[in-house]
């Protein structure tokens, strides 16, 4: 998640530079050879505006939805903020001090289950964006991804004892045995006696909550904005950019025509067809690498500062007094 006011001019012309330089080869050509005598490379212009008009709803209908799963998956994990909380005090006030060892055990597994999830969702998938050059040089001078480097068997050693550790990482969906892991502990806790039914059945209730939390944000990370949309806004996209320079060819020959710039405003041609082509063309890379809530790019909901914020969160209640640093933005951006 980026924290400051906006991305500066400097950053987003190295973002896109390797694409610009590309719009302005696809304007310089068409642009020099018509200047050289080939004039029948001109285009109508009319037909070239009416793509034009659909690649921009088709964009901006792409960028809305990929808008609408980074918002889904911000409220998601507003959820597992509240869900996680609610759980903690619950948890234990209903075993109050005599109990204090089974609370921070089950509290340190909660951490735990925040850990393994996160890095469950910075595991990459085919259709993410991430290893793509512009957001690798990015990313590699800007921030660091912390599921990078380290590993889930090294944080989550923080947390369980030995025994437990080698159980859930032996399981192929480690978030969803810790969970169960809970659930056996409050089952065991309810037969000894230690908490009532209803209190049981509340503690129940939050784990549910939270498994439902883990399934949503599952789902956003295993089923991709659809290809057929993705790959038809890509062709279209492609299409404009490459016939908008041929379309405009006429219109700037005409601007001069009659004054002392005839002959000359032809080569206006490079620097507007290259501007129009560079925004409709960047909306959509902008889509597309805003499209993966959990990828860790730099548009990413900033799953590590919340788990981490939880983490103290829950340690204050056990009024703990080492507590770990929240996570600091590195160069604006959060994650």
């Amino acid at each position: 998640m980026h924290t400051g006011r906006r991305y500066t001019p400097i950053e987003f012309i190295k973002w896109t530079r390797g694409d610009t330089y590309w719009m302005l080869l696809l304007a310089t050509v068409p642009t020099v050879l018509y200047a050289a005598g080939l004039t029948f490379l001109a285009l109508p212009w009319q037909p070239i505006a009416i793509l034009g008009t659909a690649v921009a709803f088709i964009v901006g209908f792409k960028n809305n939805a990929s808008y609408n799963r980074i918002w889904e998956a911000r409220q998601i994990y507003g959820s597992i903020i509240n869900d996680s909380r609610s759980f903690a005090y619950t948890l234990r006030d209903a075993l109050g001090d005599e109990q204090f060892d089974t609370v921070k055990r089950m509290f340190y597994r909660h951490f735990a289950w925040l850990t393994a999830l996160r890095f469950q969702l910075r595991e990459p998938r085919t259709w993410e964006n991430m290893l793509q050059k512009r957001n690798t040089e990015f990313q590699e001078a800007n921030y660091q991804i912390p599921e990078r480097m380290s590993t889930v068997e090294t944080e989550l050693k923080k947390y369980l004892s030995e025994q437990e550790l080698t159980y859930v990482l032996g399981k192929k969906n480690r978030v969803t045995h810790l969970t169960a892991r809970q659930s056996e502990e409050l089952a065991s806790l309810r037969t000894s006696g230690a908490i009532n039914d209803f209190q049981w059945t509340h503690l129940q209730q939050a784990l549910m909550k939270l498994t439902d939390d883990q399934g949503r944000v599952e789902r956003i990370k295993n089923f991709p904005y659809p290809r057929n949309f993705a790959s038809i806004a890509t062709y279209l996209l492609l299409i404009f950019v490459m016939f908008a320079p041929f379309g405009l060819l006429k219109e700037f020959q005409m601007v001069g025509s009659g004054t002392r710039m005839e002959g000359y405003t032809i080569w206006f041609n490079i620097p507007f067809s290259a501007v129009v082509t560079w925004a409709l063309y960047t909306l959509d890379t902008v889509g597309e690498s805003s499209v993966n809530p959990f990828e860790g790019s730099a548009n990413d909901v900033p799953i590590t500062q919340i788990s981490r914020m939880i983490e103290i969160d829950m340690r204050e209640m056990l009024d703990e007094s080492s507590l770990p640093e929240p996570i600091a933005p590195q160069n604006n951006i959060l994650l």
